[in-house]
């Protein structure tokens, strides 16, 4: 296996990784209005992903950074191709982080409010978008000889892609209820039992179609197999939801993740990103690399940080480990910002 083959694979664990983690804080993000009651409920959802939704995007800083190093010519078609989207997505997760910060620096019922309608759709959008983004990757989009995208906004907006936008944010939010009945105590832990249910068949149904279509249109051995590991995760992980067995059903809908990506991932190679105007013109993990040079010195240096980085991150998830309820939350008329609280 050659080096840029080695960077492809690692990228595309970068991104599975990515999915996994901040899959679950975009779920529990959307699931701050429909599952939550009232604020106190709010303040609970929002405490079980405070101390891990940054370290989560360390991922997403982490795949980008090796696409850039990498793939240049992949990264620069991506970015200027997908620049709205991706624009979108961007100033998305600022004012997340900013909401997740300024939620409670203020009393007053309408500020609060406000930021947790920001948390809601700060954390929908991306999640539809990542979805949209990843599914033109793999079906190709309109790349000229030059590696440029030639095509428009309204061309990403296919109705593949906006299957595959569905797809995510279903489970994405399958995956945040799950995450949420783990880590919670009480009446909001039963009804995420009940709600996450009801969200893994609706996430079942899409991901059905959407995979299947991945799979008649560049599909193989490899990505079927992925495919089926990712059904029966799928429906492994409702079934024990509704079982109550929830550490077991995080497992799976991590599973389901996992392999969901890299299904999508196996369709793509060798390619990055397929032309539709002319195969010729495709990217590929080959004509898009940077120099052996340079992706040696990048293999050292992810050798000897990803270890530590991974071990901090292990540790704290084992830190805030423990499950929390509305009893939990102190009722203060200025509480202090929940990212800092156990």
């Amino acid at each position: 296996m050659e080096l840029h083959d080695v960077w492809f694979v690692l990228i595309a664990v970068l991104w599975t990784g990515y999915f996994f983690l901040e899959g679950f804080d975009f779920g529990v993000g959307v699931l701050t209005r429909p599952l939550a009651r009232d604020r106190r409920e709010r303040r609970v959802l929002i405490n079980t992903i405070g101390p891990v939704w940054d370290g989560n995007e360390v991922w997403l800083l982490t795949a980008g950074g090796a696409t850039f190093a990498a793939f240049p010519d992949w990264y620069a078609t991506l970015f200027s191709g997908f620049y709205l989207p991706l624009l979108i997505i961007l100033v998305c997760l600022i004012v997340r982080g900013v909401a997740f910060e300024y939620r409670a620096k203020r009393p007053e019922e309408k500020w609060q409010t406000n930021w947790e309608r920001a948390i809601f759709w700060t954390s929908l959008i991306p999640a539809f978008l990542w979805g949209v983004a990843f599914a033109n990757i793999v079906r190709g989009v309109a790349i000229d000889a030059n590696k440029e995208y030639t095509g428009g906004l309204l061309d990403l907006l296919n109705p593949y892609a906006l299957l595959g936008g569905a797809t995510t944010l279903a489970l994405f939010t399958f995956h945040g209820a799950v995450f949420t009945a783990l880590k919670t105590v009480g009446d909001i832990r039963v009804r995420a039992r009940a709600l996450a249910v009801r969200l893994g068949l609706l996430t079942a149904a899409l991901a059905v179609a959407f995979l299947g279509r991945t799979q008649l249109d560049r599909g193989g051995t490899a990505t079927l197999i992925a495919l089926a590991v990712a059904a029966l995760a799928l429906l492994a992980a409702v079934r024990a939801i509704a079982a109550g067995r929830e550490g077991w059903s995080f497992t799976l809908s991590g599973a389901t993740v996992v392999a969901a990506v890299a299904m999508l991932f196996l369709a793509l190679y060798p390619n990055v990103m397929p032309s539709t105007l002319d195969p010729a013109w495709s990217l590929t993990v080959t004509n898009s690399a940077s120099s052996p040079y340079t992706l040696t010195i990048m293999t050292w240096l992810a050798a000897l940080a990803t270890p530590l980085v991974l071990l901090y991150q292990g540790w704290t998830y084992w830190v805030f480990r423990k499950r929390i309820g509305t009893q939990h939350i102190a009722d203060t008329p200025h509480p202090e910002p929940e990212t800092t609280r156990t």
